[in-house]
């Protein structure tokens, strides 16, 4: 930087020529300095203020902007985090209506080695092997000695004493993660339901636990959601219910030596599910894999009350006369010949073992359960308004339940609905439903003729769907399923439980074979029930697959004989634990007598 001098020698020499105070012009040249200093600085101050002028308003920009995409967006519940992590390792419990622990979450840890810390390897996979007998020694040293490996899992979950076995084998490059395990208390009671769960994202020092199947997968966001704030999903399974339901269905299917199971019991003003089982089942604490090979149903993880389709037999028949009722074609003392022959479209309609019932009441037809009979009332109401009831009741569609299995379960209908199929599904053929559809029909009948929708969730109040039966046709239906049950001609004569008044229908449908046609000897026995008739609260469906009963002469596979007795004994069970006390006829009590001590 050039300095200019304050006094230059040519001024000083001018201005003393000119008698003038040489002073002056260094005043003068410093004023100008000065000035010109502060004008320069005053420049700077200036452009800084610019700039942090600047980055104040983009810094507000950046906040404002941030607010507005805010404001606009759907409120969401930040969910909690592990420290260093982004794995969500808490879940809700899962109860019963009453409140009752059916999953919860369990304390424990995993176990994990860093090969490279490890002193003795080779002994050390000996002693794992020795703790846990499914792990191979050799494969553990190969896997403890590749020079690569500085990580690996060995086991996801241990026991205290597995733990401390671990622990003492004194090796540094074992180490433990805490865990929190799904536990289900109750063992394989209600494993459909549940479903089970597993393991997801890890990290060693937590674990997500996410749904695999069931409630436990359909429901796996809103069961991990922090806002819950460790609030317990409560389902509308009754616990207790649940395992007498289980208990007597394992028996019976072991009894009738039936290849399979499954029953239904909902509340026919809410829809609830109280209990539902599928035999054979799994323990969710240890689920087996899915199979790779053989029919879908020969796996326990099937759940036959609501993946299973089946032909449902003769329990449809009480539709088509409440559907004939409801229309005015009939009424219950309307007479109906069913002599043989009828056909339709060429096809034979027969009875059961070619029984010939003869000109009876509609009643009857119910209670004897009578195909001709039943294949002339649906003829009345005709194939279009048929197809059009079973689609109201929900016959098309899979059930909206609330475990991911559901979603599979669409029934199969005719691809064309023709006058024969309209007869063949009258009385239960021609169309394949789960056990839950059927309940939930029956259920309909049992409210007074309103729609139900099946839920596994606990409702406080009834949900009240379309109504698509009077109260006076809902009624007179009652009084049918009655009779079959009470009926000197009924099919169902087993199924009186003192004390509650069952009414119910019968269903024998010969399985379908793979090739076409049908099997003789095998056949899917179905008992679908309302109790107590007089005012109906449940309903309930008992499926048997492939059943058999060999106590007398001959081998009988009907439902009368095989899913009726086993619903009958299920009710017993279960009614006081529903609330419901036994109602006996005042003619029926005898004298009381006192006994002294």
């Amino acid at each position: 930087m050039t300095r200019i001098p304050l006094r230059p020698l040519a001024r000083i020499l001018e201005a003393r020529q000119n008698g003038e105070n040489p002073d002056a012009i260094e005043r003068e040249n410093r004023r100008l300095r000065h000035e010109e200093m502060r004008d320069r600085m005053r420049l700077r101050a200036e452009g800084r203020l610019l700039v942090l002028a600047m980055m104040f308003l983009c810094a507000y920009g950046v906040v404002g902007a941030r607010m507005g995409m805010l404001s606009a967006s759907e409120p969401e519940e930040p969910r909690a985090q592990t420290s260093g992590a982004s794995i969500i390792a808490s879940r809700a419990d899962i109860v019963d209506r009453h409140g009752r622990v059916l999953a919860t979450n369990m304390s424990t840890h995993s176990l994990y080695a860093h090969p490279q810390q490890m002193i003795d390897p080779l002994r050390a996979a000996e002693e794992l092997a020795r703790i846990f007998p499914e792990m191979e020694a050799e494969a553990l040293a190969r896997r403890f000695t590749d020079p690569k490996r500085k990580f690996l899992w060995v086991k996801q979950k241990l026991s205290p004493e597995q733990m401390q076995a671990v622990h003492d084998i004194g090796e540094p490059g074992l180490l433990f993660g805490p865990r929190e395990m799904r536990l289900y208390p109750n063992g394989a009671i209600a494993s459909h339901v549940l479903g089970g769960a597993r393991f997801g994202r890890q990290g060693v020092a937590s674990a997500e636990v996410v749904g695999t199947a069931g409630i436990e997968k359909y429901l796996d966001e809103e069961l991990r959601d922090p806002a819950r704030e460790g609030a317990p999903l409560a389902l509308s399974i009754d616990l207790s219910v649940q395992a007498a339901t289980e208990e007597v269905l394992d028996a019976g299917m072991k009894m009738l030596n039936a290849r399979g199971a499954a029953s239904v019991l909902m509340d026919v003003h809410t829809g609830e599910v109280i209990a539902i089982a599928s035999l054979p089942d799994f323990d969710p604490n240890d689920r087996p894999r899915p199979p790779v090979e053989g029919q879908p149903d020969d796996s326990p993880l099937f759940n036959r009350a609501v993946q299973g389709l089946y032909e449902l037999g003769s329990t449809f028949k009480i539709l088509t006369v409440a559907q004939a009722l409801q229309m005015g074609l009939v009424h219950p003392e309307t007479m109906i010949d069913t002599s043989p022959p009828y056909e339709v479209l060429g096809f034979k309609v027969g009875e059961f073992n070619g029984k010939n019932y003869g000109t009876i009441s509609v009643t009857d037809v119910i209670a004897q359960s009578s195909n001709r009979g039943t294949a002339k009332i649906v003829m009345m109401i005709g194939r279009g308004r048929q197809q059009e009831f079973y689609r109201n009741l929900g016959m098309f569609e899979p059930p909206q339940l609330e475990i991911v299995e559901a979603k599979g379960a669409k029934p199969l209908v005719p691809s064309r609905w023709t006058d024969l199929s309209a007869v063949t599904i009258s009385y239960g053929h021609g169309i394949s439903v789960s056990p839950l559809h059927l309940a939930a029909a029956y259920a309909m009948i049992g409210n007074g003729g309103h729609i139900v929708e099946p839920t596994l969730l606990k409702r406080d109040r009834p949900r009240v769907g379309d109504k698509l039966l009077r109260d006076d046709v809902a009624e007179a239906s009652l009084r049918m399923l009655r009779k079959v049950v009470i009926g000197e001609k009924g099919t169902a004569t087993f199924a009186e439980v003192p004390g509650y008044r069952v009414g119910g229908k019968t269903g024998t449908a010969e399985k379908p074979k793979k090739t076409g046609g049908y099997h003789k000897d095998k056949v899917i026995a179905t008992f679908a029930a309302l109790f107590p008739t007089d005012a109906p609260r449940y309903a309930l469906v008992v499926m048997l697959d492939e059943p058999v009963e060999t106590t007398g002469s001959k081998p009988r596979r009907t439902a009368g004989w095989t899913a009726v007795p086993v619903a009958a004994e299920m009710i017993a069970r279960i009614a006081p634990l529903l609330g419901l006390p036994p109602e006996y006829d005042k003619g029926q009590v005898k004298t009381l007598t006192t006994a002294s001590d």
